[in-house]
Formats: C-alpha cells, sequence, structure tokens
C-alpha cells in the first residue's frame, strides 16, 4: 500500500497534521510513541496554551492522547531508520519494517542527544539504529549500546541475548534489571572508532573498549542520517511559511523547523503542513503523476 502521506512524530505537530488528515479523509501512516510527547509530558506547567490554564505536562499530553483515542488514529510505535526519495513517493524504513508514502511530514522534534564523532560515517559499517534488523549480525560478539529512553529496554535484552557481552550507555536514570552480561558503563562514550568497521568505542577518560559494533538506541535519528538532502539552516529544517522543504512533497513542522519551541507553534505548523500535503497530492492528481 502507498499511503497519501507518513507523519514522523507524535509531538503536538505531528498530531494536529494527524487529525487535519484525518478530517480530510487522507490514508496516512504515523510513526511514534504512543505516549506521544516526553517533552509535553515532563513540563511542570504550561500557562501559554489556549485553553489550558496553568496546565501540567501531563495533565495536556492526557488530553493530546483522549484525542488520539477519540479520532480512533492509529500510531505505529517504530523508530525510523531512514527516509529515501523514490520519483514520487517516499520510502520508510522504521524498524524492521518498509512504507511507503507518496507525502513525508517531519515532525521529529529536537534530538536531546547529537550524534557521536565518528558515528555518522560508520553507518552499515558497524553502527546501527535497529536491534531487530542487525542484531543477528552481532551474534556471539561484542557490541556497545548507546541508548536516551527506557523504553528501548526491550531491544536491549533482545541484543544480549544475541551478543557475548553488550557495554550498555545509558543517558537515563532507574535502569530495570537487564540480563548478566549486560554491563553498565558508569562513564559516557565520546566517539565511535575504527577504520573501514567499527572496531572500539572511546570514552571521555581517553580509554577505548574494544567491540564489534554499535547501536544507538535514540528517540530520533540525526536528520543527517534520516533523510540526508534534506535542507537544514542553523541545525534545522529550512521550510517555507508553507511548511514546504526543498524536497518535491516533503514537508516539516514543529521543533524540527526552529524557534521558538512552543507547544502553539508546533500545533499551527502541523496544520499548515496537512494542508500543504493536501494541496500537493491535489495537484498530482490533477497532473496525473
Amino acid at each position: 500500500m502507498i499511503y497519501d502521506a507518513a507523519i514522523i512524530g507524535t509531538g503536538p505537530a505531528g498530531l494536529s497534521a494527524a487529525l487535519t488528515l484525518k478530517a480530510n479523509s487522507k490514508q496516512f501512516l504515523w510513526i511514534g510513541s504512543r505516549c506521544l510527547s516526553d517533552k509535553v509530558a515532563k513540563a511542570e506547567k504550561i500557562s501559554n496554551y489556549p485553553g489550558f490554564s496553568n496546565v501540567s505536562g501531563e495533565e495536556l499530553n492526557a488530553a493530546f492522547r483522549k484525542q488520539v483515542e477519540d479520532s480512533g488514529i492509529q500510531i505505529v510505535e517504530q523508530m525510523v531508520n531512514s527516509i529515501m526519495p523514490m520519483g514520487s513517493s517516499y520510502a520508510i524504513m522504521a524498524g524492521s519494517e518498509f512504507y511507503q508514502a507518496q507525502t513525508v511530514i517531519l515532525a521529529t522534534g529536537i534530538a536531546s542527544n547529537g550524534t557521536l564523532p565518528g558515528e555518522q560515517e560508520k553507518v552499515g559499517r558497524g553502527v546501527s539504529y535497529c536491534a531487530t534488523c542487525d542484531g543477528m549480525l552481532y551474534k556471539g560478539k561484542t557490541i556497545a549500546v548507546i541508548c536516551n529512553n527506557a523504553r528501548f529496554e526491550h531491544e536491549v535484552k533482545y541484543l544480549a541475548e544475541l551478543a557475548k557481552t553488550v557495554y550498555y550507555f545509558a543517558g537515563y536514570k532507574g535502569i530495570c534489571n537487564l540480563p548478566a552480561n549486560v554491563r553498565i558503563m558508569e562513564e559516557k562514550a565520546s566517539g565511535v572508532l575504527g577504520d573501514q568497521r567499527v572496531s572500539a568505542v572511546a570514552l571521555r577518560s581517553g580509554s577505548t573498549i574494544a567491540v564489534d559494533g554499535v547501536f544507538c538506541l535514540r528517540d530520533s535519528v540525526s536528520l543527517a542520517t534520516l533523510l540526508p538532502n534534506v535542507a537544514t539552516e542553523k541545525n534545522h529544517i529550512a521550510v517555507d511559511r508553507a511548511m514546504v522543504t526543498n524536497l518535491p512533497g516533503c514537508f516539516a513542522a514543529g521543533d524540527c523547523t526552529g524557534r521558538p519551541y512552543q507547544y502553539a507553534k508546533a500545533v499551527g505548523e502541523g496544520n499548515v503542513a496537512a494542508h500543504s500535503v493536501i494541496e500537493y497530492l491535489a495537484e498530482k492528481e490533477k497532473r496525473g503523476v
């Protein structure tokens, strides 16, 4: 199936885009966390969102979740590894699944953790963003896992069942019980090393750990990895007032397009991006493309 659109991200911008596409009877794929936005949920108090007075982030996120449930919109809870232009459509790799859509709305927010030095150069040569895709390649081997969210711990356990040893670099507190072959690292990783392939992880102390591969399990993948040819400006996706990027059929909304990092701004941009998708699809149909 080729969807009309794929929305990447379940924060306020992605939610707004999904509701607009739903109201306009479009067939779309919405990929992200069913918990919606961690950023919203963790906010202590929100006083400038229309319709809510001094609401907590948890309350606002709960209201968002109820609206999703009431609308009947389904969320595909996977992490997108890459998006590839394919002429008049886009191929989306999410986990081990492949999807295709005529248009894409990037509502990815701002990644809380950047990539490590050497990481992007080794993608496909020892660096992976998908445990189920590439885990079997490291059966009986030594790997490092860099993770910034507890919701990926089931993937860590999966990798531990395959690998001989897992060095675990967690960017969060409250690590659950993990298998005995998972070594929780107190020190932070500072880089990915290797000539042709990954051979080690560098630590901030200056020492190194020899590994056969590195799995980076984060809430979002860097733009350079996700969609390499999308134009950026000051580390944000460059868009016009219609949320149009430099790539045909690709739109962006929310924090990923730049400041101000406000929920109201994200919701507005999500709505505009969805309307731009609708206009783009209508123009394609008119041209018979």
